[in-house]
């Protein structure tokens, strides 16, 4: 007979090993899988350039100080410590091997460490799977050497880039407002756009150009953008630069008939009534052809100078999955989310794709699909991320196959009004709101999904700045 206790035996036994499950992204279902993955089930390891979320609707408020950067963007360690984070690039995928070649987002000596004669020495260092900077391999060494990481399971929510239509002189500059860190800069530009304009010696032309303020693209960022900067202008910068208000021009370029397409017709004309009667100007069916420095050529009136261009006209492919998708360019899934081989035709039984890498969901069975695209929303990735979490942590296929469930559209239009869209949806009232009123829902909407330290810290920064004004320090 034994002298150890039986429970002696299970601890001497060797522990089970688990299966290694890789998310590449920490966008909308990047984030919404790693936070509710059963982390006892899984050895998970998220694969992103970025280190955090971010919270997407809010970026336009922090670019104008409305809020302040840190509410925007939920840091993936703290809210799942149990998993392993490799900031980076994700730049193939092997599937025969089960292995992701990547390339680090660090540098092995710091961003402000300066090489000889290195001419990209102010510029981040990244891969090639991120068009907007330059190419890796055009990089003078030292860098942080690739490498590879194995995977059991696989999860694809690289998400997009920011469309440029191949436009000469887009990349080079504009701003994007897809990222915190593109919050920074613009409101770092907007500024030194104020800052120059007050100069004694800044001749008036000159006042005109600096405070020209272009957005390209209606939908709900450019928009939301358009009206955060005129809160801005029309309370903080009258106050301290009243002599510079006069100059001050917001336009709006859109290629479209409308702006805000993606919302009934009527709360899309009460945006661009409001609009046209606070003075932000709506040009619809306007195309721009190029960009130079602080100039863009629009197609119906020539080249118009600016101080500042937010670039917000829509979603590119990420390279990642132009590469696994072949001639498809998005990736297409089955009911469940698994990526379908793009030259079988077969599932991948361990890799799926959620998000705005997912062009199409062949649902209602493989045996007789029907094509099911999908908007690029945040919604769409944020239910397919908490659709799969329930496959993987059941650890089986569920009987429903993915369907999206429309919950509506906010946008903020201005002056502490919004636009909420309810008229699609499935089940629900199919309500539109507008103003006030749709200005709290939106307010609400995105305070509830916040972390609990941005539930109390967003709210808090929107009180202090409506009391005290925004804090309009260059830094």
């Amino acid at each position: 007979m034994s002298l150890l206790p039986r429970s002696a035996f299970a601890s001497l036994a060797v522990p089970r090993l688990k299966e290694r499950l890789v998310i590449v992204g920490s966008g909308w279902g990047g984030f919404s899988v790693l936070k509710r993955i059963n982390k006892s089930k899984y050895d998970v390891t998220l694969i992103s350039p970025s280190s955090y979320f971010n919270m997407t609707p809010l970026l336009a408020g922090t670019s104008v100080g409305t809020l302040e950067f840190r509410t925007a963007i939920e840091s993936v360690r703290k809210f799942s410590p149990q998993s392993t984070v490799v900031e980076a690039w994700a730049d193939k995928i092997d599937f025969s091997n089960n292995t992701i070649h990547c390339t680090p987002r660090t540098h092995p000596y710091g961003t402000s460490w300066t090489l000889p004669d290195d001419p990209y020495a102010s510029t981040a260092y990244t891969s090639e799977t991120d068009p907007t900077v330059p190419q890796a391999s055009s990089i003078p060494s030292p860098r942080a050497p690739p490498f590879t990481i194995k995977f059991d399971k696989l999860v694809i929510a690289v998400g997009a880039h920011n469309q440029t239509f191949g436009i000469p002189g887009v990349k080079e500059y504009v701003h994007f407002l897809k990222d915190i860190r593109d919050a920074r800069a613009i409101r770092m530009r907007i500024l030194e756009c104020f800052t120059q304009a007050s100069q004694p010696n800044c001749p008036e032309d000159e006042r005109r150009k600096l405070l020209n303020f272009v957005v390209v693209g209606g939908g709900p960022t450019g928009v939301e953008f358009a009206a955060e900067l005129h809160d801005l202008c029309t309370t903080d910068m009258r106050k301290h630069y009243p002599e510079l208000i006069k100059f001050v021009r917001i336009t709006i370029y859109e290629t479209g008939d409308k702006i805000l397409s993606a919302f009934d017709k009527s709360l899309a004309e009460y945006a661009s009534h409001r609009f046209a009667k606070k003075g932000i100007h709506v040009k619809k069916n306007h195309r721009v052809e190029e960009v130079k420095p602080f100039s863009l050529k629009v197609d119906k009136e020539g080249w118009v100078p600016f101080g500042m261009c937010v670039w917000s006209t829509g979603l590119a492919v990420n390279p990642l999955v132009s590469t696994l998708a072949g001639q498809l360019q998005l990736l297409v899934t089955d009911g469940h989310l698994h990526v379908l081989d793009a030259k079988t035709g077969e599932a991948l039984s361990n890799v799926w794709a959620i998000g705005d890498a997912v062009g199409t969901v062949m649902r209602e069975g493989r045996s007789n699909p029907v094509a099911a695209p999908l908007p690029a929303t945040a919604q769409v990735a944020s239910q397919m991320g908490n659709y799969l979490v329930k496959t993987l942590n059941i650890g089986a296929e569920q009987t429903e196959e993915f369907k999206f469930a429309s919950r509506g559209n906010l946008a903020y239009v201005g002056d502490g009004n919004a636009i909420y869209d309810r008229s699609m949806v499935e089940s629900g009232p199919q309500t539109k709101v507008r103003g006030r009123l749709a200005w709290l829902l939106w307010r609400s909407t995105y305070v509830s999904m916040a972390s609990p330290r941005n539930m109390l810290n967003i709210p808090w920064y929107w009180f202090t700045n409506w009391v005290f004004g925004r804090d309009l320090s260059r830094f």
